[in-house]
């Protein structure tokens, strides 16, 4: 996997890609990182990357002419015009961090981990000229429903949840199988539970999105013990606990997801 990310700030990226699992994808080639200067394709002496927005209005723009050489560059082709539109590689997304782009979801991770490639296009100041979204653009994506100063943040989040899915970078493969938001996992051999608590409502697709508690040693920790079918080995009731806790823990953190068909 190439994650190639188009900034005006490239020394965010400096602690980011040094530690943990991307760091170590990166070691063992699993994934590579390129960090474009946006600057370097302006034109003027300035470097300028951001202008007035039409029509008036706070803020600065994010110039569309330097994000098109920026993508073209690393593609190594053109991206068209409004007379000819270029072709899309289906193995390659271009990606504007926006806070008014779709939401990123690990959905979209497990769909990104199939990639070959990825362009990060990093949004800075009031904003980025519309035309980068509509026309270079293949999607725009948002990582909550915030506003951030920039997508620097924002780009990486989205590297770290990709990275984590590709085969060989986690220690555990498991360990993307069995956590929140996952598709299914070990702990579903429980779920049937679900169907006999009160409420037992789950979300659209048969799945409780969030991840069940854990717990490590002690046992008891000033007065808190740890729950005793935990502790007990019988994995079957194990399975169960789980499915009914991660319901719990879903109801009361994030209950929208329950109401989702």
């Amino acid at each position: 996997m190439r994650f190639e990310l188009i900034t005006i700030f490239q020394e965010f990226f400096a602690g980011p890609l040094e530690h943990g699992i991307v760091r170590r994808a990166r070691e063992a080639g699993l994934i590579t990182v390129h960090v474009q200067d946006l600057r370097a394709f302006t034109k003027d002496r300035h470097r300028t990357v951001d202008d007035r927005p039409f029509g008036g209005g706070e803020g600065m723009v994010m110039k569309p002419e330097p994000l098109f050489l920026a993508v073209e560059a690393l593609l190594g082709r053109g991206v068209g015009d409004a007379t000819e539109a270029g072709v899309r590689e289906s193995n390659t997304a271009i990606v504007l961090l926006s806070a008014a782009g779709k939401r990123f979801t690990q959905e979209t991770a497990r769909r990104y981990a199939g990639l070959e490639r990825i362009i990060f296009i990093c949004g800075r100041y009031e904003g980025v000229d519309e035309r980068v979204a509509e026309y270079l653009a293949t999607e725009e994506i948002s990582v909550g429903d915030f506003v951030l100063s920039g997508g620097e943040l924002a780009a990486m989040l989205v590297v770290d949840a990709v990275t984590r899915l590709l085969p060989g970078a986690l220690g555990n493969e498991a360990s993307s199988q069995n956590e929140s938001f996952r598709a299914g996992g070990s702990w579903q051999a429980g779920a049937q539970h679900i169907a006999s608590l009160p409420n037992g409502s789950r979300s659209g697709d048969g799945h409780v999105p969030l991840d069940y508690p854990h717990y490590t040693r002690p046992a008891e920790f000033r007065g808190w013990a740890v729950p005793e079918v935990l502790i007990g080995g019988n994995h079957a009731e194990v399975a169960k606990w789980r499915a009914a806790a991660a319901l719990e823990k879903t109801r009361r953190n994030r209950p929208d997801l329950l109401l989702r068909g």
